[in-house]
């Protein structure tokens, strides 16, 4: 006889007891899942798949950018699916912040982008807005007869990719009332713009229509300077600074972009909203 553990030989009935509840148990369990549809069954496997995967997006994610040849494509399609997110997002409606004439920040102050060092050599005289595609009157356009739409002027902020911003007052002439001056097809998809200085950039139809952004001429009242894009330029508040191409010399109205934007083309988000 072990002092420690007693008879070897004695069965304690409370174990005896605890065996037979144990196996009622599994009995039960064993009969309820005969009873269980498989159609439920599948479906609650489904949904436990479909839980688990995404608690594992994450992980797939990090290991797939951990794979040189997967980073490229996994950021390309990053920027496609933020781009349709905040397309589906925009809204005519939606205004950027207008600010009050003593916020404004002084023109000497307003930073001029490095890469506009060249003069693009644009003749004010003979300057002319060449407009073509899905519109009823094509042709070229002159400052005068832009000028001649409704003005507006407004204070908004312009934000650079390179991560400053300013608030500037920007004058000129609604894209949205040279779109109709020219019969753009509202239908069409773009509008497409190309530069004196070999610059381009696209605009999906909703931010070209937006009232907010502007054919703009004038920076704090007076005439635009070279070092700011004249003899015109896109103001678009709503969008990052890049967007807002100058010396514009082309307008297309499309709805086939043939080409994005000189940025966007080198990997840049294409959409782009503030």
């Amino acid at each position: 006889m072990d002092p420690q553990n007693g008879d070897a030989n004695h069965v304690d009935s409370k174990s005896t007891d605890a065996v037979s509840g144990d196996k009622k148990v599994v009995d039960a369990k064993l009969a309820h899942a005969k009873n269980v549809s498989p159609k439920v069954s599948q479906r609650r496997f489904r949904q436990m798949n479909r839980r688990e995967l995404l608690k594992l997006t994450p992980v797939i994610a990090l290991g797939a950018f951990a794979i040189p040849a997967l980073r490229e494509p996994l950021l390309k399609q990053g920027l496609r699916f933020s781009d349709w997110a905040s397309g589906k997002l925009f809204r005519s409606g939606q205004l950027a912040p207008t600010f009050a004439d003593s916020a404004v920040t002084p023109l000497e102050k307003f930073p001029i982008n490095d890469y506009d060092v060249d003069d693009p050599g644009v003749i004010f005289e003979n300057w002319t807005l060449s407009v073509s595609g899905e519109v009823q009157k094509p042709g070229e356009y002159s400052l005068s007869q832009i000028q001649a739409l409704p003005r507006t002027r407004q204070n908004t902020r312009h934000v650079c990719v390179e991560g400053w911003d300013v608030i500037g007052r920007f004058g000129g002439t609604r894209l949205s009332e040279f779109l109709k001056l020219v019969g753009a097809d509202a239908t069409a998809r773009y509008i497409t713009v190309s530069c004196a200085d070999d610059y381009y950039e696209s605009l999906d139809m909703a931010t070209a229509l937006h009232p907010q952004t502007l054919l703009c001429y004038e920076m704090y009242d007076q005439p635009l300077t070279r070092e700011h894009g004249a003899p015109l330029r896109l103001t678009i508040p709503t969008k990052i600074g890049y967007k807002q191409a100058k010396y514009l010399t082309e307008l297309k109205v499309t709805r086939v972009l043939d080409r994005v934007g000189y940025w966007e083309d080198q990997g840049y988000s294409w959409f782009y909203g503030l």
